[in-house]
């Protein structure tokens, strides 16, 4: 008979459920992104406390999750990626420095796109945590009592956030797609399920 292999935990609740809640928020918000609706402004709501909550995690938290432990030197991960296709990339109980890089860049690709789209929300809509900081829609409606400049400053921020916006969730759209692609390529190099492991929070010991 085969010999189960043994397994160890990696992955902490907190990690695991942060990165489904990354991963179905920002699909949820990509789907529904052509209006302002409740399941649009709460799936961003999601990402931006889902981000809060890793950050502060990565600091305290215990050893896997800490950024200490998988943020390495871009030659490091340079090298892991020409080693990869050779099979000759060594396994990482944690995050391998490919993994670590692709999870800083989302983390920050889709803090942008929280941020920007937080920000649109105050202006178009008055609406959301940033209202009370930004000028609201309401006041452009007024617009014999605005100057022509004032208005024109105003209009063009607002296409400046959606311009940053937009390209902050494509940006984030094509980071999603490599990061799925190295996630297959390390769960075959290293014959193990990479997606697995995020679930049940055990990987391989060997």
């Amino acid at each position: 008979m085969l010999e189960t292999p043994k397994t160890v935990y990696v992955w902490d609740p907190i990690v695991r459920v942060g990165h489904w809640v990354l991963a179905i928020g920002f699909l949820v918000a990509w789907l529904s992104a052509e209006e302002w609706d409740l399941v649009h402004v709460w799936s961003g709501y999601a990402i931006a406390a889902a981000i809060a909550i890793r950050l502060v995690w990565g600091i305290v938290g215990p050893r896997r999750a800490r950024f200490t432990d998988f943020v390495r030197s871009p030659r490091t991960v340079i090298a892991y990626l020409k080693a990869l296709p050779r099979g000759k990339a060594p396994r990482y109980l944690g995050h391998n420095p490919a993994g670590g890089a692709m999870t800083i860049a989302l983390l920050l690709a889709l803090s942008v796109t929280a941020g920007s789209g937080m920000v649109l929300y105050a202006i178009e809509e008055n609406a959301g945590p940033l209202a009370a900081y930004i000028n609201p829609v309401e006041d452009r409606s007024t617009a014999s009592s605005m100057t022509r400049e004032k208005h024109d400053d105003e209009s063009a921020s607002e296409e400046r956030w959606e311009d940053i916006h937009e390209v902050a969730a494509t940006s984030t759209l094509w980071l999603v797609g490599l990061h799925i692609l190295g996630v297959l390529a390390s769960s075959l190099a290293h014959r193990e399920n990479l997606p697995r492991a995020m679930i049940t929070g055990r990987k391989r010991e060997e």
